[in-house]
């Protein structure tokens, strides 16, 4: 089955570090009147037409002398003021400028600092942003609190200006003071709480997905399941439930069968361990097929069997298809010896012990000498793969001729997916289903007392079926499917008994 990989590519959304936008100030004009007064003595003695033009000569070079030196006064006030305003501009360190031709926002990342998000997602992405400090001059209106900044220290940031104490995190509502911060969406956040709310953590080791070495968060995704996990994993020995697929986490114990296998707690819930335990499920199944007027009038043995004797029974047949990677059910029509599960074994700790097995001898009397089915799966599972290997039985029993493998191994996936279907909607084929079955102990997983986690199951195996990518068991179904869904069951099986195909 293929595993998901998916990586997070980083938008960074850099904020232009703008300058102060307010109007510098509007030139001084000083206007100030002479402060000079003259004192002229009146002489009413010596009031000729000569004294009056010396007087008035000399009351304009007074005047022409203090109007020059008002102008001065004028301008050395004026030069005072810039210069005074250029030393204060010194004082302060203004914000570096934005580089000339930048990328825009969502072009450029900071490499140093640079997170992920999935693709799609509603995160609207992050970035590690920096605080622009600036000094006010006049007076604006923060965005957190709406008040007016007045004269001191304010940020810029996010199209508006905001108290230093109110620019906060939208996670945790404290002030961001680091001179970076995250960003998704429209809400700031410190980059340890933007890390904890969105960076993926893995579902085996519950820790942070690193980066590869390209800077972007790779993971794993079971594609049913979507559990995510380091792609370390892989190859670290992390074991897998051999009934679910789910890798087994770091804070739990998965049980260890005798042959190597492991299964997680959930699917032991309901695992079918010994022969005797399967009985009343083969009964079932049995049933099933009934209701589909395709009952099979020999009595064809079931049989629970470890991996090691289902690997030794399928070199003893002659003919046959088998799903590698592992075969977990087997239709038998050879005369042989197999070693069958007696009594489920008792479990210590996490490991299953004192597994008891008997020879069991198949003669042949018909075309099926047995049915054999691997021990320590659960019951929906188990009964799936018992539905399958019905089929084949079926098609032997009935004289089908050798079918192709896409044919043969299609149709029995066909009737393995009904019976689940079954199974999920609360029905099988026969209504005398549960008192069929009242005594196994799996009973309390059937039915209506089937848990969440059990109708999850049975639709994974479904999804098993439906997305197998073989060419006999996946391809083979689907178009198996298909004609049973436009022509009915038992028109499909006469036309394959008649041609040795499907219709279209």
């Amino acid at each position: 089955m293929g595993w998901l990989t998916k990586f997070f590519r980083g938008s960074t959304h850099n904020i232009s570090e703008g300058q102060h936008q307010s109007k510098p100030a509007e030139e001084a004009r000083w206007n100030e009147p002479s402060s000079s007064t003259v004192v002229t003595d009146v002489i009413s003695e010596f009031d000729n037409e000569d004294i009056d033009r010396a007087i008035a000569l000399s009351l304009s070079e007074e005047e022409n002398r203090k109007s020059k030196g008002t102008g001065k006064e004028l301008h050395l006030d004026e030069d005072e003021q810039l210069a005074r305003a250029i030393q204060e501009s010194l004082n302060v360190e203004s914000p570096p400028r934005a580089r000339e031709n930048a990328p825009p926002p969502h072009a450029r990342e900071n490499s140093s600092h640079s997170r992920a998000r999935e693709n799609g997602s509603a995160n609207g992405g992050n970035a590690f942003q920096q605080l622009p400090f600036m000094f006010s001059s006049g007076f604006r209106t923060c965005a957190g609190c709406h008040s007016e900044i007045g004269h001191g220290r304010f940020l810029s940031c996010m199209g508006a200006v905001w108290h230093p104490e109110c620019f906060c995190c939208h996670a945790c509502s404290q002030p961001i003071y680091d001179y970076e911060f995250s960003m998704s969406g429209n809400h700031p956040y410190h980059k340890t709480c933007y890390k904890e709310r969105f960076h993926p953590k893995c579902d085996v080791c519950k820790q942070f997905i690193p980066t590869n070495m390209n800077g972007l968060i790779e993971y794993r995704a079971h594609p049913f399941w979507l559990q995510k996990y380091c792609p370390s994993h892989e190859v670290d020995g992390t074991p897998r439930c051999c009934s679910c697929e789910r890798m087994e986490p770091r804070e739990s114990r998965y049980v260890l069968l005798d042959d190597g296998r492991k299964l997680c707690l959930e699917c032991l819930d309901s695992a079918v361990m010994d022969t005797n335990e399967c009985q009343p499920l083969y009964l079932e199944i049995q049933e099933f097929y009934e209701g589909l007027n395709m009952k099979v009038e020999q009595q064809v043995p079931l049989l629970l069997v470890e991996r090691q004797a289902l690997n030794e029974a399928m070199e003893g047949e002659k003919t046959g298809h088998h799903h590698l990677p592992e075969t977990r059910g087997l239709c038998l029509s050879e005369e042989q010896t197999v070693s069958t599960i007696l009594r489920r074994p008792r479990m210590t700790g996490n490991k299953i012990m004192e597994m008891i097995t008997e020879p069991y001898r198949l003669t042949r009397r018909c075309e099926v000498t047995a049915i054999l089915i691997l021990y320590g799966l659960p019951r929906l599972l188990t009964g799936s793969i018992l539905a399958h290997e019905m089929m084949h039985a079926w098609l032997r029993l009935k004289g089908y001729r050798t079918l192709s493998p896409d044919i043969e191994e299609g149709i029995c996936q066909v009737l393995a997916h009904m019976w689940i279907e079954s199974e999920i909607m609360g029905g099988s084929g026969s209504n005398a289903t549960s008192t069929s079955s009242s005594s196994s102990s799996s009973t309390s997983s059937k039915k209506g007392g089937r848990s969440q986690f059990e109708r999850k199951l049975g639709d994974f195996f479904k999804h098993q079926i439906e997305s197998d990518t073989s060419v006999a068991y996946g391809d083979g179904f689907r178009a198996g499917n298909q004609a049973v869904l436009q022509y009915g069951l038992k028109r499909t099986l006469e036309h394959i008994r008649l041609t040795g195909t499907l219709p279209f």
